[in-house]
């Protein structure tokens, strides 16, 4: 099994950090040398991916590098094509491209991007224009054409187009919840990276039978596709950091289960009222009172709750017969403990 880590640690945690730019060159070299297998550098806390890969790549040798996830819509096919082209030309191979869509109000009311059609469909087509794009670069003369429901591609002159490189073959990964993406996933792309909501029951009852049938249409293997997993952790030194560390999870917990298009997996918990509850709240403003609704119960079956020396076996033991990649969103008192990350690192390896 694979293990990554991220640049920054999440929102929802007792002290967030994003290293800054200056930062990123540091923190990437640290994360190769604590034997990490690949970097993942998320979209946001305000920061775009991209800067942070192209640093990350320029000071590192070893570990693979994604972007987990670049937002789809708000970039154009070409813009993203172009990015990872050149991600994958000076990492030497290195590069993975994460995309995902982001829900409509996101990309409506942050973005301003306009939301033209349901994002499993369009999505679809945003991976093929990719994919023609990428044969193009490589391929030279005419371009490989791409007509969609959403998006077209037949122009490219010699002199935009930005030529071969050794690597071509750049890994699509797809965030996915629903069934939709995870049959999309299965049939178009080379990994999956389900939102850190969805369980192993989740992934057993929905997720992967979706992936099997976009995998069938296909004609290829299921067991081709990557399963990044992003597991929710509590975590601490001893027990009693353990439970001070909860209120944190469970704000962020609400939060995910506040969003209507995560509901799937509550439903196979039998939390789908609750995930109602908290989305009313949240169209409130009411997030403290989100937090109270999250029950210790919900936490332990949305999330694995370990001290930092139990927390690489108990990973492995819920995640180990799905998981190729386990991306651990570290907290800040788990980087700064250099033993305890070997320790992980090695019980996941």
């Amino acid at each position: 099994m694979r293990v990554e880590v991220g640049l920054m640690t999440h929102p929802f945690q007792e002290n967030p950090v994003w290293p800054g730019i200056e930062g990123i060159a540091e923190a990437a070299r640290k994360v190769e040398d604590q034997g990490f297998d690949g970097i993942l550098v998320p979209e946001a806390g305000g920061h775009d991916p991209f800067l942070p890969v192209l640093i990350a790549i320029e000071h590192t040798n070893r570990v693979t590098i994604r972007t987990g996830i670049a937002v789809a819509f708000p970039r154009s096919p070409l813009v993203m094509a172009q990015l990872a082209w050149d991600m994958q030309r000076f990492s030497g191979g290195r590069f993975e491209l994460g995309l995902g869509t982001q829900v409509k109000g996101q990309n409506e009311r942050r973005y301003a991007t306009p939301w033209t059609a349901p994002p499993g469909p369009r999505l679809r087509d945003y991976v093929l224009c990719l994919k023609a794009m990428f044969k193009t670069f490589q391929d030279g003369g005419a371009p490989t054409e791409f007509k969609g429901e959403h998006y077209t591609f037949s122009l490219m002159p010699e002199f935009f187009n930005p030529g071969s490189i050794e690597h071509p073959r750049i890994p699509i990964h797809v965030a996915a919840v629903n069934k939709y993406m995870s049959r999309m996933a299965g049939e178009l792309c080379d990994g999956i990276f389900p939102h850190p909501i969805c369980t192993p029951k989740y992934m057993r009852d929905v997720v992967i039978p979706a992936i099997e049938s976009g995998a069938k249409k296909a004609g290829r293997s299921p067991s081709e596709l990557a399963m990044l997993i992003s597991p929710m952790i509590v975590t601490g030194k001893d027990k009693e950091e353990v439970e001070r560390m909860k209120p944190f999870l469970k704000q962020r917990l609400g939060f995910y289960a506040s969003t209507r298009a995560y509901h799937g997996p509550l439903e196979t918990h039998s939390y789908l009222d609750l995930g109602k509850q908290l989305f009313q709240l949240s169209m409130e403003g009411k997030w403290q009172e989100m937090v109270a609704l999250v029950s210790d119960e919900m936490l332990g079956e949305f999330a694995v709750i370990a001290t930092h020396d139990e927390l690489g076996a108990k990973i492995k033991e819920r995640w180990g017969d799905i998981a190729t990649t386990i991306h651990l969103d570290m907290p800040v008192e788990l980087r700064e403990d250099e033993a305890a990350v070997r320790r992980f690192v090695d019980a996941l390896s």
